[in-house]
């Protein structure tokens, strides 16, 4: 069997001692998992590594670590994988010819270490779950029997439902790096599983309460880093995305961070010029160049701006003027999107039923998968 290196980051923040890292050879097949390793290792060598984990069947969601930079699962995590991954954040398929020699396990980020590869967990991720209300409010009055839900909304929800609670989304969360107040994808994700059930009887005071929230939906930055994390497709920077169109546009939810504002602005600037003009975005978010609240936030940008005009990044012209604007085709496009008597929404499980694709291909259908949102 290959032989394969693990270093392993250990810290007693009760000792008093700086973190350090341990490293430990295993002899093992390429298909078992990192935990298998971590767990020989304790076995056979220092029984006083710290892990935690429970079902090793990618279930429970315990064994949660950064293995070469990368969240992830222990458990679900081949050795070999681990392996041909590049060190950092981000991921190097196979194909590449990457081979690391060595494997480093550490923590997950953004949550305090208990101890060695244990990270407390109610600190920071199940504080921000009991956030979101994670519990649905009935709808009065309660049905004698049961409610009858429509397929195609159990559906929308499944993707949300499929979180364990791993919490590796938020380990590489880069806006709650910045923010640790941030409500996190993990909780966002839960709030849409709530927003997106009919049952549920408060859907507008979940979202006008996340829209108020400084730290709430609009905190996040589109990094994509909670999708590139998350071991079981639930995708929660979609989820936030979607929870921002349903607060914007079906609520029409004016929140005092802007984000509605934010939002529209960016979408009828890109209707005018075709592409975005940046130099209009931050004005018409607070209601256009001479609106009173723009004044405030166009003085804040004034040092970003006069940088960019240094380094030739932007002209007065540019700065000023509209270089650019949309052509005929852009606007046609927006005006089919807005004649739609309904948005389309992606969603990783897309139909619920094993043998719809095939039906849908047979009669020219275009799969559901396929829609644009």
């Amino acid at each position: 069997m290959p032989e394969y290196t693990l270093r392993i980051r250990r810290y007693d923040p009760r000792s008093g001692d700086a973190p350090r890292w341990d490293t430990h050879t295993v002899d093992l097949s390429p298909v078992q998992s990192v935990l298998d390793a971590i767990l020989k290792i304790k076995d056979d060598t220092d029984g006083s590594i710290g892990i935690r984990c429970s079902c090793q069947q990618a279930i429970c969601g315990s064994c949660g670590v950064r293995m070469n930079g990368k969240p992830g699962l222990a458990c679900n995590t081949h050795l070999q994988e681990a392996a041909q991954r590049g060190h950092g954040t981000g991921w190097n398929p196979p194909d590449d010819g990457q081979q690391n020699p060595v494997i480093t396990v550490e923590p997950m980020g953004n949550m305090p270490v208990i101890r060695d590869l244990i990270v407390d967990m109610d600190a920071v991720h199940w504080k921000k779950i009991q956030r979101v209300t994670p519990w649905l409010i009935n709808k009065q009055p309660v049905p004698e029997r049961e409610y009858i839900v429509p397929h195609e909304n159990m559906v929308d929800v499944t993707q949300p439902m499929a979180c364990i609670q791993c919490g590796a989304c938020v380990s590489d969360c880069l806006s709650m790096e910045v923010d640790p107040e941030f409500v996190g994808p993990a909780a966002l994700a839960k709030a849409y599983r709530f927003v997106g059930d009919p049952r549920d009887a408060q859907h507008r005071e979940r979202l006008n309460d996340l829209s108020e929230d400084r730290h709430g939906l609009y905190d996040c930055t589109h990094c994509f880093s909670c999708i590139d994390a998350c071991p079981k497709g639930v995708a929660p920077m979609s989820q936030i995305m979607r929870l921002r169109r349903i607060a914007g546009s079906d609520f029409d939810i004016k929140d005092r961070n802007n984000g509605y504002n934010h939002e529209h602005a960016f979408v009828n600037n890109i209707r005018k010029n075709g592409i975005l003009h940046e130099p209009d975005l931050l004005a018409d978010s607070y209601g256009g160049k001479f609106h009173p609240a723009a004044g405030k936030e166009l003085l804040s940008g004034l040092p970003t701006a006069l940088k960019g005009l240094s380094r030739g990044k932007m002209t007065p012209r540019t700065a000023l003027g509209h270089p650019h604007k949309a052509p005929p085709e852009v606007k046609k496009l927006f005006d089919t999107i807005d004649e739609k008597p309904k948005r389309y929404e992606l969603n990783l499980y897309v139909s619920g039923y094993e043998d719809e694709p095939d039906e849908a291909a047979g009669s020219g259908a275009t799969p559901a998968s396929e829609e644009q949102s």
